[in-house]
């Protein structure tokens, strides 16, 4: 694998596995008391390690939720379906291309949007490439093989996986994602509230006073509080930290799947005219603000078709997540150059 490409997944799955932590040992830290309880029952000590045993248990439901959650998010926010009988031709380049680079077969979805985009959603089995109705439209053969196959690059190095995993924690925090969505309304309130009642019945073990007194609802409050304030500014300094990691990650990641996915295809030209023929429609990067969107999609525009056409102040369709595209084109182009080179020795 490339060795700037495994530098930049090692830093952000990193910064993943930190707030992930500090997350689960938060969790650990509230549900130990009801585990020493459990552990004492069948004589066992609550100890350091139990503590710890449960945080990396924690830890691991963490990771392993937000992805399904994410892969559920995006397949809703795309409009997009696994493909099915009718889309054979598809799913058949598909697992051509992935018996090529030696890697399981991915799910195929479709999306119904017009919109011509793709993207690949990393999980910890092989994934799921996401290809919009108008993709499938608009490019030729070629250029839908070479597409494909970068996208087949994103789940075979795992840098999808690890950009969806990344992308949770900003999403939520931009509040693109919400645990609550589709639930009664009355859900949150109530899960509130039996936070706020849990965090009070454990404060009684070290507050001065009874919850209930003015001394010890005081206590609780100014520890509340504390506690938010402190673990608001770590979990957003990683945050940031992981927005900044993931920002660069998705821009180089672009350059290794366009370079090793056109070798894939054997045709390094037909990505580079499928991305000007793509890159040439008249859209704007704020048409989708979303970052999980952003990130994975081939181009970063997402699946919604533009509400109006975009600003006239020049700017082009490319955005922080992604590279520029003439760069990604004019690589290309070069890579074409060479095989040509070598093809007529």
């Amino acid at each position: 694998m490339d060795e700037r490409l495994t530098i930049r997944l090692a830093v952000t799955l990193g910064l993943v596995l930190a707030i992930d932590l500090l997350l689960a040992v938060g969790l650990a830290l509230v549900l130990e008391p009801w585990v020493a309880v459990v552990l004492a029952r069948i004589g066992i000590e609550t100890t350091a390690p139990s503590v710890a045993a449960v945080a990396v248990v924690v830890m691991a439901v963490l990771l392993v939720g937000q992805l399904r959650y994410t892969r559920q998010e995006l397949l809703a926010e795309t409009d997009a379906t696994v493909a099915g009988p009718d889309d054979s031709a598809l799913t058949d380049r598909v697992r051509r291309l992935a018996a090529q680079a030696d890697m399981p077969t991915p799910t195929v979805a479709i999306s119904r949007s017009p919109v011509p985009n793709s993207m690949a959603i990393g999980d910890l089995g092989s994934g799921t490439i996401v290809v919009s109705r108008g993709l499938v439209e608009r490019l030729d053969d070629a250029e839908l093989d070479a597409v494909l196959a970068h996208e087949l690059v994103h789940l075979k190095n795992r840098d999808a996986l690890v950009m969806t995993g990344a992308t949770f924690v900003p999403a939520l925090v931009a509040d693109e994602y919400s645990p609550f969505d589709g639930l009664p309304s009355w859900v949150k309130p109530a899960t509130a509230g039996t936070a706020l009642l849990a965090a009070a019945l454990l404060a009684g073990s070290f507050l001065d006073a009874p919850v209930v007194t003015p001394t010890g609802f005081v206590q609780f409050a100014v520890a509340t509080v504390v506690t938010l304030v402190v673990a608001g500014l770590v979990l957003g300094v990683l945050a940031a930290a992981l927005v900044g990691a993931a920002g660069s990650l998705s821009r180089y990641r672009e350059y290794v799947a366009d370079r090793d996915g056109a070798h894939l295809a054997g045709n390094p030209a037909a990505l580079a005219n499928a991305l000007a023929g793509l890159s040439g429609d008249d859209r704007r990067p704020e048409t989708d603000k979303r970052l999980t969107t952003q990130g994975l999609c081939l181009l970063p525009y997402g699946f919604d078709a533009p509400d109006q056409p975009s600003d006239a102040d020049g700017r082009s369709v490319d955005f922080r997540s992604h590279p520029a595209v003439e760069t990604r084109i004019a690589r290309l182009r070069e890579q074409a150059g060479r095989l040509e080179t070598d093809r007529t020795r």
